[in-house]
């Protein structure tokens, strides 16, 4: 038996007021779990994000996602010298500043993967970006022959992910992967918190909320990329950079160690 049904929340960064729309949601239609699928506490409100979502009265489940790995770099004060001046990684140093050391081991210990048996969908693989990195892009512009590679790399029917902020439904090479978009950041064609509820099949969710008392208010912060959390972008233009970019290597702190992949462990330990 499989869990009935599963909200996946992913790259929230620290975007309270998408947060709380979201959560209204689920509140009127409950799910059996959520998801909380990384880049969690990055940028205007860390702290009262986390607060929010260890109050939540579903069980949770949670990711490292890459901006996750750059707040705890921050908390430490060892964000690399040439990321140092560039506004996002300016935002997470910030962000850090209002956690505790307990909130830093928290974030710094979470799991890169994981698997989930959903009614309908069997054993769904999450993961921030894929399998192999938490930086890696997957987007709508990616070609099919790298999207199957990626996907046999994750060996799993279905995998949900997120990080380039953009929902989708693909399919490649006998497997499908399906990107949660942006809770907290989007870059979509209209506004809202963009998330998804999983189980018997995937619903792609868009929660409207006040974008322009959001922004107002993460300016008033003093957040210092605030002006970045909620501009209008082109999202087709950011999916096709985006991967005009993708031959470009990862970092070697993204990358997951393929023996601990879940999927991997159950099967040795059936043996």
């Amino acid at each position: 038996m499989g869990l009935r049904s599963v909200a996946a929340l992913f790259d929230i960064h620290g975007n309270l007021p998408a947060l709380e729309a979201v959560l209204a949601e689920l509140r009127a239609e409950a799910p059996d779990a959520v998801v909380v699928g990384g880049d969690v506490a990055a940028v205007p409100m860390p702290l009262e994000v986390l607060t929010r979502l260890r109050e939540l009265p579903w069980p949770v489940h949670w990711l490292r996602g890459n901006a996750d790995r750059a707040v705890v770099m921050g908390f430490d004060g060892t964000i690399p010298t040439g990321l140092a001046d560039h506004p996002l990684f300016q935002g997470d140093a910030w962000a850090a500043t209002f956690l505790r050391r307990e909130d830093r081991d928290f974030l710094d210990a979470l799991p890169p993967l994981l698997v989930l048996a959903v009614d309908g969908l069997g054993d769904v693989l999450f993961c921030h970006a894929t399998a192999r990195s938490d930086e890696e892009r997957v987007t709508t512009a990616t070609p099919p022959e790298r999207l199957a590679r990626i996907l046999a790399e994750g060996g799993a029917d279905l995998m949900v992910a997120g990080h380039t902020h953009r929902q989708f439904d693909r399919a490649a090479g006998g497997r499908r992967m399906v990107n949660a978009g942006s809770v907290g950041r989007p870059y979509e064609h209209a506004p809202g918190a963009y998330w998804l509820r999983l189980g018997p099949d995937v619903r792609l969710m868009r929660t409207p909320y006040d974008t322009a008392a959001a922004d107002a208010a993460f300016r008033g912060l003093g957040y210092p990329a605030a002006h970045l959390m909620l501009a209008a972008v082109d999202a087709d233009a950011v999916a096709e950079r985006y991967e005009r970019s993708s031959d470009e290597p990862v970092s070697e702190a993204s990358l997951i160690d393929p023996a601990h992949h879940p999927l991997t462990v159950r099967s040795a330990g059936e043996g």
